[in-house]
């Protein structure tokens, strides 16, 4: 027993460190950015774009937030404006996809990700779905009904005070990164001493399969779902060093867990929206199994072709 708290305490002090080096220094310039006129310069810029998802102008500015800086940002945002439930809801789909970029983006890349890829898939996901709910549904036009909760961002009026704020933040963020990553891994790596792992690879393995991934991946998969992708990449880390997950299935696993993680965490923060949070969770788990699959699909055609060009 003793053995393996070490072993999971070594593993989760070493993803705590690989994923820090990223998180802090990101966390720390991105916040201090919001104190400057470049969030604002994106504002402007993505504000006539608005229009061709069906949202107001002003609809930019929880967007750009949450994106560059984090979804609780991004649904404060939202909080400040007069909206319609159907605009509401677009925002909400929109964020649920693609929110906290640069950090969630760069600590994927620790995996082995190629972060323009991810960045690009998850802004397609996000202005496509929002396309088609502005297309399709036609109610939602009474004004939104936001739940009890205020929003009541810093006001700091010098540079000193801005930057121990975003020091602050990264800091907070590390350990909010530490108290998740290393009992994870303990766990996890109580799991397998206890070779429960493989059982419950065994009951995962229905599910990996008709997503076109092996079993290995179930853990990878299940930690992304429940913790995010920034806190799941240590899941992936270890999984592609220790459980021989292949550059494929990894991929795989990350274009469901771009469309679809962090469901309880991430759900219950659009509550306070008013909106139909049932839905956005499955809008989300629908687009993951549908991406997923046609990705897998594709990877066995261009692999069933190039053995057939290399048989020749």
């Amino acid at each position: 027993m003793l053995g393996t708290l070490k072993r999971g305490l070594i593993v989760g002090l070493k993803t705590t460190w690989t994923l820090g080096k990223v998180i802090f220094p990101i966390t720390l310039i991105v916040s201090m950015l919001q104190h400057t006129p470049i969030l604002q310069w994106v504002i402007e810029f993505v504000t006539p774009l608005m229009k061709w998802i069906g949202l107001p102008g002003d609809a930019a500015i929880p967007l750009v937030l949450g994106n560059l800086l984090s979804l609780y940002a991004g649904i404060g945002a939202i909080l400040t404006l007069d909206l319609t439930a159907k605009e509401v809801f677009i925002l909400a789909v929109m964020l649920s996809f693609s929110h906290n970029l640069l950090v969630e983006s760069t600590v994927a890349a620790k995996t082995g990700m190629n972060i323009a890829l991810t960045v690009l898939v998850r802004l397609a996901l996000a202005i496509v779905s929002a396309f088609f709910i502005h297309l399709f549904w036609q109610g939602g036009n009474e004004m939104a009904q936001y739940g009890f909760i205020s929003n009541s961002p810093e006001q700091l009026t010098s540079w000193s005070a801005i930057i121990i704020a975003g020091v602050k933040k990264a800091f907070l963020g590390i350990v909010q990164l530490t108290m998740i990553v290393i009992p994870l891994m303990i766990g996890i790596q109580l799991l397998k001493d206890l070779k429960w792992l493989d059982v419950f690879s065994r009951w995962m393995a229905p599910v990996t399969r008709a997503l076109g991934m092996k079993e290995n991946t179930s853990m990878t998969l299940a930690a992304g779902l429940l913790f995010g992708l920034a806190y799941g990449a240590g899941v992936m880390i270890q999984a592609v060093k220790e459980d021989g997950v292949s550059k494929r299935d990894l991929t795989l696993v990350f274009l469901f867990l771009v469309a679809c993680h962090a469901v309880v965490e991430d759900t219950l923060l659009f509550v306070p929206l008013g909106i139909p949070v049932w839905s956005l969770l499955l809008i989300r788990l629908i687009t993951a199994i549908i991406l997923t699959m046609i990705a897998s699909f594709t990877w066995n055609r261009i692999a069933q072709t190039r053995r057939k060009e290399a048989a020749l």
